[in-house]
């Protein structure tokens, strides 16, 4: 009777070990027969299940975009050599003169681009982020907006005047975009291909923001001035901001016959800054942008420059 009893025990622990098992498995089918994370073709063979990102390329550089994304803060370095790429579903070869003629800038930076991938959790944790296996790029004309291309032009033509604030090494560019309508994937991407561009560390932050963080720091005036007054530096590094307004901005429109449509038109008007001390700052005030019915940002005007 004791032999029996054993053997029922050992019987009843083989079971339980093998529904475990089973229930434990990575390559346990999902309902419909398929491993779970696969899809079937109609051949019965499984493959990996697609995923897709949407995307605003912000701007393009030997052959690689640098992309942020429509749904988080994340950005991505995309090379595009030998991908399919498709313009709204139709291929182009994007080294073929006018290939990006239906693009309202011309160029890459501002369409929206879905990048589809095999989705096996291969997205390269590195900064900017890199797909490991890209299947497909569709461009889109509709949603086009390059006003990141507009606000990486401003912080090119700070760079350029007064030059010595920044003629020396910079070790950091920091870039304060916090108060523009760019989401947050879009600033981060535009400081890191500004700073990116003239050889330094991008650092994303307000001027308040930075002297919390010890890259902008002060030293007491002396001299008989309070105790606590301090000249505040960046000594290998400088500041660059862009401010929106929310003043309107309007425009003396050309005279339009009657019931002729206006044209359609969003504008802008924004504030830029340099800083780099107390005594070192670059300023274009009243600045203003318009974008057409197609979503592209033209040139800007400049109101007034400051110096300090």
């Amino acid at each position: 009777m004791k032999k029996w009893t054993l053997f029922l025990s050992l019987y009843f622990c083989a079971c339980l070990l093998v529904g475990c098992t089973t229930a434990a498995g990575t390559d346990a089918p999902a309902p419909g027969g398929t491993p779970s994370g696969e899809e079937q073709t109609d051949g019965g063979t499984a493959q990996p299940a697609a995923a897709a990102v949407l995307c605003r390329v912000v701007s393009e550089e030997k052959g690689s975009v640098l992309l942020a994304d429509t749904e988080s803060s994340v950005v991505y370095d995309l090379p595009l050599e030998g991908l399919t790429v498709t313009l709204d579903g139709q291929p182009i070869d994007l080294t073929a003169p006018g290939a990006y003629q239906n693009l309202p800038a011309g160029s890459l930076a501002g369409a929206l681009a879905e990048i589809t991938y095999d989705d096996d959790g291969m997205v390269l944790d590195s900064w900017p982020a890199q797909f490991a296996n890209v299947t497909a790029v569709n461009l889109r004309t509709e949603g086009f907006d390059d006003r990141c291309a507009l606000y990486l032009r401003v912080l090119e033509d700070l760079w350029a005047v007064d030059p010595g604030l920044n003629s020396d090494s910079l070790t950091y560019i920091g870039v304060d975009l916090s108060r523009t309508s760019l989401s947050e994937s879009e600033r981060a991407a535009v400081a890191w291909a500004f700073a990116g561009k003239h050889g330094a560390e991008s650092v994303e932050g307000t001027y308040d923001e930075l002297v919390e963080q010890g890259y902008i720091t002060g030293e007491p005036l002396g001299g008989g001035a309070p105790a606590d007054a301090k000249f505040w530096q960046w000594t290998d590094g400088c500041l660059f901001s862009i401010t929106e307004s929310d003043e309107p901005v309007v425009f003396s429109l050309p005279n339009i016959a009657p019931g002729e449509k206006p044209p359609a038109y969003d504008a802008v008007r924004f504030d830029a800054e340099k800083w780099r001390s107390g005594l070192g700052a670059y300023y274009f005030t009243d600045c203003t942008a318009v974008r057409n019915a197609d979503g592209h940002w033209g040139d800007y005007t400049v109101g007034g420059e400051a110096i300090s």
